[in-house]
């Protein structure tokens, strides 16, 4: 593929509606899967096919220590591909897989090597073009970490759910696996072991279209209701995806700012206000520490 040009935004195609220094509320805080699949596609026509040059560690300090030789290991690399599995990004490269997850509020973007970095740019991968992937993390919550096993075998991903945009996630999961479950249904479904990728503010999203209470027992909701339940959180995360995630950062961007684009949400964030369909104020309680919004009318 035919790497783009830096003032290419085709694949930025959405609306910018605040100041990258104005504090927006209503956005999401962590990285969920919508943004990690943004940013997958947005680096990998940078960087795949290329062969890393150099790594540059100025803090190996992050949710786990950076490994010790990874500059050594990774110098002469190449890059098959980029995958993701879950909110974790995959480089796969000819000698083992580099695991990177965003934590709480990390970013990579494609820079100049000319660009000076700041106090949180973390790591450089530094390719043979003189392309720059900057590793960003501010509250260091993010991970780097490197394998040389199959990356599926991973203590962090061999135990977790289907991916909810492949084919093997449907509602017949949804429901063989809620059998008995006293749980709220939204704490189900962010349940990583039985679904990857359903974020706080997408789940909020996906019951809402599904017409289902939050907080309904996981294990009193019917097959019919579950397979529209998954129909709902596929279209909801396709739909983030295509609008480039609540959190979108512009990747190729020499200030290296976060740009915030709007994403269309239909009770997330809205509490007290009316529903778009019934008009009735929404409600928001707390369910497992996390803000739900939903609609009583509606939502049964």
């Amino acid at each position: 593929m035919q790497k783009p040009e830096p003032q290419d935004r085709a694949y930025f195609s959405v609306k910018l509606f605040s100041h990258p220094n104005q504090k927006i509320t209503a956005l999401a805080i962590m990285p969920e899967l919508p943004e990690v699949e943004t940013t997958r596609r947005g680096i990998a026509p940078y960087i795949e096919g290329q062969t890393i040059k150099q790594v540059i560690i100025r803090q190996p300090k992050l949710r786990w220590p950076v490994p010790e030789l990874l500059g050594q290991i990774l110098t002469g690399a190449s890059i098959r591909s980029v995958s993701r599995r879950a909110k974790y990004l995959l480089f796969n490269t000819d000698r083992g897989t580099l695991l990177l997850h965003l934590g709480m509020s990390g970013s990579l973007r494609i820079m100049s090597p000319a660009q000076t970095a700041g106090k949180h740019d973390h790591i450089d991968f530094i390719f043979e073009d003189d392309t720059v992937l900057r590793f960003n993390d501010q509250r260091r919550f993010g991970a780097v970490l490197w394998t040389t096993a199959p990356a599926s075998d991973h203590q962090l991903l061999k135990d977790l759910g289907p991916e909810p945009l492949l084919a093997d996630f449907d509602g017949d999961l949804l429901y063989s696996l809620s059998r008995h479950r006293k749980m709220p249904v939204k704490s189900f479904i962010m349940d990583s072991h039985i679904v990857v990728g359903v974020g706080n503010i997408y789940a909020n999203e996906a019951l809402f279209m599904a017409g289902i209470q939050p907080s309904r027992q996981a294990g009193r909701i019917s097959l019919q209701r579950y397979q529209k339940l998954a129909d709902s959180i596929r279209i909801i995360l396709e739909h983030a995806i295509r609008q480039g995630g609540t959190t979108l950062r512009n990747f190729v961007n020499e200030k290296g700012k976060p740009g915030y684009f709007k994403q269309q949400l239909s009770v997330y964030g809205r509490a007290g206000l009316p529903c778009i369909y019934c008009r009735q104020p929404l409600t928001e309680i707390r369910l497992a520490n996390r803000s739900t919004v939903f609609c009583s009318d509606c939502q049964r």
